[in-house]
């Protein structure tokens, strides 16, 4: 892959790489390939060690005060950066949409979370609207076909920038999804209060996958990946299921989401 951004008169911004709680935990790799697929678009990259949850799920189970107290530390701990990018739609749109909905007008936090939010990106929007960067040098002899997030789809408008990326892959085949941008069931703390409803929602995009026909099944969250591939393995798919920013990265040949090294 080449290490050199697409253009080059876009400079070398500082990026705060927001890892995600479930990146950290459950695919550390997604965010070594976030890692270099920035460097390779011309990005500084840090990992601030600090930073914790984003606090959606306390926002999504209304605990509104808890999900302030995580915002306020998470503003304060990203600020002094250019960018904020995330392998994340649901967690990216936390920062980007919901963190200023968090504060009155009369706290001096909103400007600080407004200001922000208009600096934090999900990675395979910020990769392509922000850097105009593509993959150069990247292959792979297979198939695939792409799950739209709930989050990074209808909060954050990322359809088109994944495929273009992916596009770019040499001898990769990409396939179409049928009710691709329909919701696997995970939803954060949706599949864990209601679990017979999302386990027959993700049963119907399980079907979807197998009739699509590819080898590979790619997304841009980790939690709707995690559940699809957990039903898929489940029922015997032999489907392979990566993070985008994997296989971009070079990084699509191992063990997939799901199975063990």
């Amino acid at each position: 892959m080449d290490p050199k951004p697409r253009s080059d008169d876009l400079g070398n911004p500082r990026v705060a790489l927001f890892v995600t709680c479930l990146v950290d935990a459950m695919r550390p790799q997604v965010g070594f390939a976030s890692m270099a697929l920035l460097d390779s678009a011309g990005c500084r990259v840090e990992v601030p060690v600090a930073q914790t949850c984003c606090g959606q799920p306390a926002l999504n189970s209304g605990d509104r005060s808890g999900a302030r107290r995580l915002a306020q530390a998470t503003i304060a701990l990203l600020e002094p950066y250019e960018f904020v990018v995330a392998p994340s739609g649901s967690c990216a749109a936390t920062i980007r949409l919901h963190y200023p909905e968090l504060f009155i007008e009369e706290d001096p936090w909103l400007a600080r979370a407004t200001a922000l939010a208009a600096r934090t990106h999900e990675l395979m929007s910020f990769l392509v609207d922000v850097r105009g960067w593509s993959p150069r040098g990247v292959a792979l002899d297979a198939s695939a076909t792409y799950h739209d997030s709930c989050s990074g789809l209808r909060e954050l408008n990322v359809q088109s920038q994944p495929r273009r990326l992916l596009a770019a892959v040499d001898r990769l085949a990409l396939r179409p999804l049928q009710d691709s941008t329909t919701c696997c069931g995970f939803g954060g703390t949706f599949c864990v209060k209601y679990a017979a409803i999302s386990n027959a929602i993700v049963g119907e995009k399980v079907r979807n996958i197998q009739a699509a026909g590819a080898d590979l099944l790619l997304g841009g969250d980790l939690g709707c990946l995690m559940n699809m591939a957990g039903k898929l393995h489940r029922g015997g798919s032999k489907v392979r299921v990566f993070h985008a920013a994997e296989l971009l990265a070079g990084m699509g040949t191992g063990p997939a989401i799901g199975e063990v090294p």
